[in-house]
Parts: C-alpha cells; sequence; structure tokens
C-alpha cells in the first residue's frame, strides 16, 4: 500500500514544508502550491527547493494536502524535487517529530540527525547585476555526489582489434597486451540505475570503459589471451566486464585518445553509467557458518525468533559474561529475520569494533549487508545509505547513527555493548540510541536486543521490574574459566622502591608471555606522553588559553595539546611565570607507556591504538589487523580497545592506572570503572589458552574494583544501587542538565541564575531544582559554562515546561548569543 494520501488531480495540491532553517521561529511547516509538473514527483519526505524569504532554501514535505489556511495569492510554489526516492518515510518523520518533543530540539535538526551528510543542502549568497542594478540572489547547493564511468562497448574479435590499433598507430601499445586486458579484467556487478533518473549534484566523476562482445568471440578471445583457468572463463560469461580508461591507460600502457579514436572508427560505443562506491570492494570475506549452539544459547535464541514469529515488540536484555557467544545470537536471530523477509539493524558503539563485527557479519550475509560510520567518505556513506533506502541489502550495521537506516519492514535491531556513553550523542538534538530502538521496535513490531556483559544500571534495574526480559548466558562458550585477577597496590610497590609503571607482578607476566610467544592487551584511559606539565620552582600549572584544563603534553610530535578545543603550543623549556627551566611532566599517558616498554622489554613489538594514531581512514583495521596476524606482541590502547575485540593468542591483560576514571566529579564514575575493567578483562584467555589479568590501582579496597576482579556483576549492582538510593541518582530518579554558556562571566551568572528562578517557579514541587552552579569544566572554547540540575521521579509536563523555557528566552538566546543546552537523561555531567 502506498504512503502517499489519495489526492484529487483536478485540484491543486499543497505541501506543507519544513525549512533547513535551524531557528526556532521557523519551526513548523509552511504552505508551497506543487505545480502540476511536479505532482508526480512531490511525495511525503520528499526534499524540495522552495522560496522562503528573499532565497531558496531546501526544505522537506511533511504532508500533503488539498486546502491552505493561507491566502491563495501569498501562496508560493515548489520549485525543484531533489529525490525521485523521498529520504524520509512516514515512520522517519514521525520519529523526527517525537525527537523533537522528547529531547526539546528543533523538529528539522531532528530530521537532519537521520541523513547522510551530503543530503544536507548550504545556501550560497552572491551579486549579480540585472538591467544596470545589482541584486543579491540565493542558490542552494545540493551536495550528493554521484560517481560516474564512461562505458566502451566493445564488439570485435581479437584480430579485429589488433588491425585498428595497428591503423591507429598505437605506438606505445603492445597490439596483444590490450585484448589481453580487456578479454580478463573483471568489474562486474556494480552498476546500477542510470545517472538521468538522479535529480543531484554530479560533482564526483570518473571514466571508464567496458568490452561487451559475444560470449562466443569473448570465450575465443579468452583462449587465445588467457592462461587456462576455468574460473577466469567462468566469470567471464557470467559478467558484464567495466573496464575504466585511467586503469586501461594505465595498465596497457596507452592513451584516452587510443579509445576516443576507436569510437570515431565505429567499433566501439561510449555511454555513460552510474558507479557506485563500495568500501569494502578489495576484501574477501571468507564465508562463514552457523556455529552449533550451546544449550544456553539455543534457550535465549528460542526466545527472541518466538518474538519474531510472533511479530511483537518486546526489548530483550542479554546479559552475557565476556567470551559467552552473544555475536553468534546475534547471526542467527539476523538470519532467521531475513528468512521471514524482513530487516534487521545492528549498532556497535566504537568505531574500533567495526572491522571484527564487520568481518562476522560480511562473512555470514554477504552482500546483504550495508555498513554505516563515520570513518567512511561522505560518498561512501551515502551509496551504502542508498542501498538500504532501495532495497538492495536487508542488514545495516554501525554505530550510533545507523538506527536511522531507512528500513521499511524491520525484524529486529541489536544494540551491543548497549551500556556504552557513547550511543548518546553529545550535540543537539542530544538523543540515545536506545530510546530510538524502542520506538522504532513499537512502530514495527519487532524485538529490541541489548547486549553487554556489564549492562547499565538503568536498564538492568528494568529487567529486574520486567519492563525487559532478561536472557542470561552466565558461561563461556568453550568452557573455560573467566581469567584470575590480581589486584596490585602501587602504593605498596612504591614503598618498595619500584617507581616504575610497571608491578613486579605484571612485569613478571610480561617476559612470560615473550617468552611463550603469546600477547598481551595493556590498557591505560589516558593518551598523549604526560597529563600535565609544572614548573617545580613556582607550581605553574600549563593550561590551555580557552578552556580551564590542563594541556597535555604529546612526544611524538613535542607538542602540548588541549584535549577539548584542539589548541596547540610547541614544548615548553622554560616557565612562562619565573623563566625557570625547572619543567617536570607529571602523569602518564599511552605514548610513555610505550616507550617504557621498548626500554624495559628490549624487542617488544608495540601496537599502540588511540586517538591520535587512528585518525587516519582505515587505520584501526590495519592495526587490527597486524595484532591478529601476530605482528606484535602487545596491544596497547584506550577504551577503545576494551571491549568486543578477540583474539586467540591473548593470554595477558595489564590495566596500568585503574583509578582514572574512578575519580572523576561524576555519580557514574564507579559504574564506569567496573565495566571498563570487566571488559577489558574479558579480552584475555577466549580460546584454548588460559589468561591472566593484572590490574594496578591505588584505591584496591574500592568495591568497583573489587567486584570487576571477582567478575560478580550482581555484587556491584546491589552495592552501587544503594549509593544511587542514597544519593537520588538514576534510576530511582530522573536527570535533565541544562548548560548555560558566554563569553561574558558576569553576564552568564545574571542571566543563569533568572532563569532558573523561573523554572522553579513551572515545575511540581517534589522536582528538586539544584544550581545553577559553575561546571566542572568551568571553560572551554573561551565560552564560560553554568548548570543546572533538575531531579525528578514524575514530571509529566517537563517537555512542555522545557519548550517554555526556550521560547521565554529565544530574544536573549538571539540578541546577547546566550547558549542554553538541555539534556534529558545525561550520560556525561562534566
Amino acid at each position: 500500500m502506498s504512503d502517499q494520501p489519495m489526492l484529487d488531480q483536478h485540484k491543486r495540491v499543497i505541501a506543507e514544508v519544513i525549512v533547513e532553517v535551524p531557528a526556532r521561529l521557523v519551526d513548523r511547516t509552511f504552505d508551497y502550491e506543487v505545480p502540476p509538473a511536479l505532482e508526480q514527483g512531490v511525495q511525503i519526505g520528499s526534499r524540495v527547493i522552495v522560496p522562503f524569504g528573499p532565497r531558496k532554501t531546501q526544505g522537506y514535505v511533511l504532508g500533503l494536502k488539498l486546502q491552505t489556511e493561507q491566502s491563495e495569492q501569498k501562496l508560493k510554489e515548489v520549485e525543484q524535487v531533489l529525490d525521485e526516492v523521498p529520504p524520509l518515510s512516514p515512520e522517519l518523520i514521525q520519529l523526527g517529530q517525537w525527537m523533537s518533543e522528547e529531547y526539546t530540539c528543533l523538529t528539522i535538526q531532528a530530521l537532519q540527525a537521520m541523513l547522510p551528510a551530503v543530503l544536507k543542502s548550504t545556501t550560497t549568497k552572491r551579486t549579480v547585476t540585472n538591467d544596470g542594478k545589482q541584486q543579491v540572489v540565493y542558490e542552494v547547493e545540493d551536495k550528493v555526489t554521484i560517481k560516474e564511468v564512461q562505458v566502451v562497448e566493445l564488439a570485435v574479435t581479437q584480430e579485429e582489434l589488433e588491425n585498428k590499433l595497428s591503423e591507429l598507430h598505437a605506438k606505445a601499445v603492445k597490439q596483444r597486451e590490450v585484448a589481453r586486458y580487456i578479454a580478463s579484467i573483471n568489474f562486474g556487478g556494480n552498476t546500477s540505475q542510470s545517472l538521468d533518473e538522479e535529480s543531484a549534484a554530479r560533482d564526483e566523476v570518473s571514466s571508464g570503459a567496458s568490452a561487451e562482445i559475444s560470449i562466443e568471440d569473448r570465450s575465443e578471445l579468452s583462449k587465445a589471451s588467457m592462461p587456462d583457468n576455468k574460473r577466469d572463463r567462468t566469470e567471464l560469461e557470467k559478467h558484464r566486464e567495466i573496464l575504466q580508461v585511467q586503469r586501461v591507460v594505465e595498465e596497457c600502457q596507452t592513451t584516452r585518445s587510443t579509445i576516443k579514436a576507436l569510437e570515431q572508427a565505429g567499433i566501439v560505443r561510449i555511454s555513460k553509467q552510474e558507479l557506485q562506491r563500495d568500501p569494502y570492494q578489495h576484501r574477501v570475506f571468507e564465508r562463514t557458518q552457523p556455529l552449533t549452539l550451546t544449550e544456553m544459547q539455543q534457550s535465549v535464541l528460542g526466545k527472541i525468533t518466538t518474538s519474531v514469529d510472533e511479530q511483537e515488540f518486546r526489548p530483550f536484555l542479554l546479559h552475557g559474561v565476556t567470551g559467552s557467544g552473544k555475536t553468534e545470537i546475534y547471526l542467527q536471530s539476523i538470519s532467521y529475520v531475513l528468512k521471514n523477509d524482513k530487516e534487521a539493524i545492528v549498532l556497535v558503539p566504537e568505531i574500533s569494533l567495526t572491522p571484527q563485527m564487520v568481518d562476522r557479519f560480511k562473512g555470514r550475509f554477504g552482500d546483504q549487508v550495508a555498513v554505516l560510520h563515520s570513518r567512511l567518505s561522505k560518498g561512501e556513506r551515502y551509496d551504502e545509505w542508498r542501498k538500504i533506502r532501495d532495497g538492495k541489502v536487508k542488514v545495516a550495521i554501525g554505530a550510533r547513527s545507523a538506527l536511522f537506516a531507512p528500513f521499511r519492514n524491520l525484524g529486529l535491531i541489536i544494540i551491543d555493548e548497549e551500556h556504552e556513553a557513547s550511543y548518546k550523542q553529545e550535540e543537539t538534538p542530544k538523543y540515545h540510541a536506545r530510546d530510538i530502538a524502542m520506538f522504532r521496535g513499537q512502530y514495527h513490531q519487532a524485538p529490541v536486543i541489548l547486549g553487554s556483559a556489564t549492562p547499565c544500571l538503568e536498564s538492568f534495574a528494568r529487567a529486574k521490574k520486567g519492563v525487559y526480559t532478561l536472557l542470561s548466558l552466565q558461561e563461556r562458550i568453550f568452557g573455560q574459566e573467566l581469567p584470575p585477577v590480581s589486584i596490585v597496590d602501587m602504593r605498596e610497590e612504591l614503598h618498595a622502591g619500584n617507581r616504575t609503571m610497571f608491578s613486579k607482578t605484571l612485569h613478571e607476566l610480561i617476559n612470560q608471555c615473550l617468552e611463550k610467544k603469546e600477547q598481551m592487551v595493556l590498557f591505560l584511559n589516558r593518551r598523549g606522553f604526560s597529563t600535565f606539565v609544572m614548573c617545580r620552582d613556582c607550581g605553574y600549572v600549563l593550561q590551555c588559553p580557552h578552556c580551564d584544563i590542563s594541556l597535555t603534553y604529546h612526544k611524538s610530535n613535542n607538542s602540548h595539546r588541549c584535549h577539548y578545543c584542539g589548541y596547540t603550543q610547541p614544548k615548553l623549556h622554560e616557565c612562562p611565570e619565573c623563566a625557570s627551566d625547572h619543567i617536570r611532566f607529571f602523569g602518564t599517558g599511552t605514548q610513555k607507556v610505550e616507550e617504557e616498554l621498548y626500554k624495559h622489554f628490549p624487542g617488544i613489538r608495540v601496537v599502540r591504538m588511540d586517538v591520535d594514531t587512528t585518525q587516519q581512514k582505515g587505520a584501526h583495521e590495519k592495526l587490527l589487523k597486524r595484532f591478529g596476524d601476530h605482528q606484535a606482541d602487545v596491544l596497547l590502547g584506550t577504551q577503545m580497545i576494551a571491549k568486543g575485540l578477540d583474539f586467540e593468542k591473548v593470554t595477558l591483560v595489564g590495566v596500568i592506572a585503574a583509578d582514572s576514571l574512578l575519580h572523576l566529579p561524576d555519580f557514574r564514575s564507579a559504574e564506569k570503572t567496573f565495566q571498563l575493567l570487566t571488559q577489558v578483562s574479558g579480552r584475555a584467555g577466549r580460546h584454548k589458552l588460559p589468561g591472566h589479568v593484572v590490574v594496578q590501582t591505588y584505591t584496591p579496597e574500592h568495591y568497583s574494583i573489587q567486584t570487576a576482579a571477582q567478575h560478580d556483576y550482581e555484587a556491584f549492582f546491589n552495592h552501587e544501587m544503594q549509593h544511587r538510593k542514597q544519593r537520588g541518582y538514576p534510576p530511582y530518579y530522573y536527570l535533565t542538565l541544562i548548560t548555560f554558556t558566554h563569553e561574558d562571566l558576569p553576564f552568564l551568572i545574571k542571566e543563569s541564575d533568572q532563569a532558573v528562578r523561573w523554572l522553579k517557579q513551572q515545575v511540581s514541587p517534589n522536582t528538586l531544582v539544584l544550581g545553577p552552579a559553575a561546571s566542572a569544566i568551568p571553560k572551554i572554547k573561551d565560552r564560560y559554562r553554568f548548570q543546572c540540575m533538575l531531579k525528578y521521579k514524575d514530571e509529566p509536563q517537563l517537555a512542555h515546561v522545557l519548550s517554555g523555557f526556550l521560547q521565554k528566552h529565544k530574544q536573549l538566546i538571539e540578541k546577547s548569543k546566550l547558549h542554553i543546552q538541555i539534556d534529558r537523561n545525561p550520560q556525561m555531567l562534566m
């Protein structure tokens, strides 16, 4: 059934359009008349170009109707439709409107969050002269990039081709090589719809060529010029060859003019086709078969498939210890969904998880999988998104935003490592992927699986109450014991005279691991070399001039860097305050650990993974492949290596400093510490070889460290819930964080205080309003920061109150550049 309403073709059609202008004053739809020529193209969810004030802008059609409340004389027309297939489905439009209310953001911001970056327009302003008068013209730029190739269709035998090339005096070409190349090269399967059908800017164009001859001629050609390879000949007969001109030129030492001359001679015909970008086109994924499940896994899978059969929305919390086989359950659940002709979305929290996860899902489902994450180019991401929109794939795997994949028949949503804070977007709209998954699951009446060895407290509390269905996997699939954990008190190491960053226990185990030619993972949640720099004479600490935070020293490029705004300055050699050269570097980062490893263990091979080493595209995959191919002994890194990775020879995990998160001003610090320690411990001994974990800490008595060492989630949960109840934090209370920022501190203090006073009068008496007070980091990027915290158990009108709050202060926001951000259920309080 079509999603379009039935419209009388004899009456004019009115489109309700929301424009891409992120302002609260225009956060609604505007009526535009659809001219007869565009009536077939304008659909609900279409991108359109419309006049808006003095300029043209891009908008989205959210509805179609036959009448308008506006004066018919004033109604403007839709000028252009940008897509043959609308990028927004009715479901996604409904989701965007819900997000706008739930997260107190603009509707257009919610809709834009769902779409690839290339679909978002930019407006350019230029001045033109018209009849001697200057006029300002606004033009909308559509940034969609479609990659073109020129295709040369060839219908000659090898002998005819060589003769023609000789006639054309192709001096630099060995004639037989040209024929052999055309006969043997195979690009098949990448063509798609005609470019003429795409109403998009064609910014990225490359030339190409294809040879299409009869099977008989092709067979003769291959016999004459190819090795006797049955597979190659079979592929030739199955596919149409697409020969890109640039590759022909390079590999055959020919020229573009040669190919052009062949066209002019009537031997070939050149046409254009679209070539979709595939980030994995040069990768070969070994196909895998479903594994035999344990009895416990089979029980869990049965409950999920029953929900699929009943077409019932049901949230499952899959709580399984590390190495218990959660991924295989995901794979077999998806396989079941695909057999029912439905689709699935799989979320992973970190870009570093995607290489191994992509291998597993591509290996099982092949070309049915689209991959969406931020490290793809804009063009690659757009083409992967189009595969989903056009129904060419059935599975989407990716980070947070992959949850907006434009499937229309979802049968399953999976959020792996559901406890991860990265599932919460910290920019507007500040949504949580878990909430979006529940919305889409309800819409499609499909199950949602939240999987983790260390679920967040809110999720586990909901499972305890029966809001989620709890599924448990308490044993590893190969029957191994969870690795023993040794807690080392670094205070005692210091008293014993050990001033290195490696305890005696860890030092000995590293040596044993190297002797056995096994591998290890070393974890430290700080990048850089030193965490702060101080003058020993006057106590001066080097800080960022734009943020209230100390600069981190990075030895690799001899610079001090701010991890909040990106400010950098050269290495400090003398104190700016007292001119002393007694500069000392305090704290430890991953760069320093790497240097110390080379110093204490000669010949050791280290792969370091942190933000600094993984900035280039494909860096995660290359580094993990090096480690997986046993080209390194140590995988050293930050939290990106703490979860999801599975390497057969890893038998040792070392946590350099378990306290790095424990003492942050955040009520979730104990929970995050427990989760990281448990997750990184789970990298050891996952296969036949037994594992061991060493946790170095200055607070060994803390319950988060003790329970993590015992692999006891329930004990941690019970202990932490007591603390949350006493202090009034989730899951016993809901939180909303309001952050005010401005460049002028006195102005900020005055306005935030007045705003919070008004807010206190609007909420119910049982809602606790704290602040305003300076944030934990009082200044970032030259803007001072104050916060207000709302704690409540039940505030049904809160969305309405917060919307009114922004409405009341909209003039102040626009005139004074005061920024107000509202974060419902925040994950970060700093």
